[in-house]
């Protein structure tokens, strides 16, 4: 079935100004630039928080690997052969430590930490969006407090040395709480300058 063709402007009206031909130009469910991670640096930014996270990621898994090593051979150790190793459970919680903060960073930069919401999704949108501002603000506090902290923990326990590990510093093992702290930091800035980034199982924007 044909449709009738739509109304043609008047003959006296002159050649049409727009570059554009029908169909063309911006769709209307195109996201805006600010979304979209354009203009005023946010897409460079967007793509150097991306490879941050990656790190994260990467650091955290790989931790999670280790841990996942080291116990099954301290229980072999310790059942099978009858002369426990020494240096296991000391590395898992070393490697728990990475985890746990780099882990802590990725997970809230993917919005896949623990949160209670049901009360903020009830509030009206003007004000879940002040309560999501204190959110982010609350997050940048507690990064804060890691870092200066941290920094501090560190620095105390700088020249101290484990048991096991006579070579390695315990302040070093404390370094990821205030470099995660930064990332945190890093990451509670990227949401309020150009917004939250992508969350998973949310579609892309065409």
């Amino acid at each position: 079935m044909r449709h009738p063709p739509g109304p043609h402007p008047p003959a006296d009206a002159g050649p049409s100004l727009s570059p554009l031909k029908r169909g063309e130009g911006i769709s209307p469910r195109t996201p805006s630039p600010h979304l979209r991670g354009e203009g005023w640096g946010e897409g460079p930014l967007r793509a150097a928080m991306d490879a941050l996270y990656r790190f994260c990621v990467i650091v955290a898994g790989g931790a999670l690997v280790l841990i996942s090593a080291v116990i099954p051979w301290g229980v072999f150790t310790r059942y099978a052969l009858n002369s426990a190793a020494s240096w296991p459970e000391p590395m898992a919680i070393l490697l728990t430590i990475v985890l746990t903060f780099f882990g802590a960073a990725a997970c809230y930069r993917a919005g896949t930490h623990m949160s209670v919401s049901v009360a903020v999704r009830a509030l009206p949108l003007s004000l879940r969006r002040v309560i999501e501002q204190l959110s982010e603000v609350l997050v940048a506090l507690v990064g804060l407090f890691m870092v200066i902290w941290g920094a501090r923990l560190v620095d105390t326990t700088w020249h101290q040395s484990i048991a096991e590990f006579p070579a390695l510093s315990v302040g070093a093992t404390y370094l990821p709480i205030p470099i995660a702290g930064a990332i945190t930091l890093l990451f509670v800035a990227e949401r309020l300058l150009i917004g939250r980034p992508p969350q998973s199982g949310e579609a892309s924007p065409d």
